[in-house]
């Protein structure tokens, strides 16, 4: 059974900048593409990004060019870097590998 658990979640102000980090376990983690999508209240959750195992990125166009999405195998994580937040960001954010979700880390940008 794979484990996923996000954190870096938290109240930033519009422009502002936010990490997520999503942790792993198991040695299969760094065979699979790995994603974050997000659920704002009221709507359905949404693609934000993947990444392949080795390295391939791919984002939504609402985010290309804020959002940066890395991994680190050794480590069996995988991060959001986001910059230049706006308040549509705010939502959950929650990490994705194959089948398995982790429990989602609230991001809230609000001046």
């Amino acid at each position: 059974q794979v484990q996923l658990v996000e954190s870096g979640g938290g109240l930033v102000q519009p422009g502002g900048s936010l990490r997520l980090s999503c942790v792993g376990t198991g040695s299969i983690f760094k065979f699979y593409t790995m994603g974050w999508y997000r659920q704002a209240p009221g709507k359905e959750r949404e693609f934000v990004a993947t990444i392949t195992n080795n390295g391939l990125a791919n984002y939504a166009d609402s985010v290309k060019g804020r959002f940066t999405i890395s991994r680190d195998n050794a480590k069996i994580t995988v991060y959001l870097q986001m910059n230049s937040l706006k308040p549509e960001d705010t939502a959950v954010y929650y990490c994705r590998m194959y089948q398995s979700w982790g429990q989602g880390t609230q991001v809230t940008v609000s001046s």
